[in-house]
């Protein structure tokens, strides 16, 4: 993770936004402590795909009956 002063990332914002789009995770600093991360927009997705899958294959482990055999409790368990 990168991070960049307050008045650095003021100056420079137009690489700080290309930095970013890139994939990079920007932690901006006041006075030497974080205030601010800056991450692409993108970054819940991936944990949204990830949650996904897991739930899908959750579901397969069930036959398909037309019945509703669970709870959703048992559905959503980690």
């Amino acid at each position: 993770m990168k991070t960049i002063s307050a008045g650095d990332a003021n100056r420079h914002f137009s690489n700080l936004l290309r930095d970013v789009a890139s994939g990079k995770v920007i932690t901006v600093l006041s006075r030497g402590k974080p205030v601010a991360t800056i991450s692409p927009a993108y970054g819940g997705d991936v944990q949204r795909q990830a949650a996904r899958l897991c739930l899908l294959e959750r579901l397969r482990q069930y036959k398909a009956s037309g019945a509703r055999n669970w709870t959703r409790d048992e559905l959503y368990e980690s």
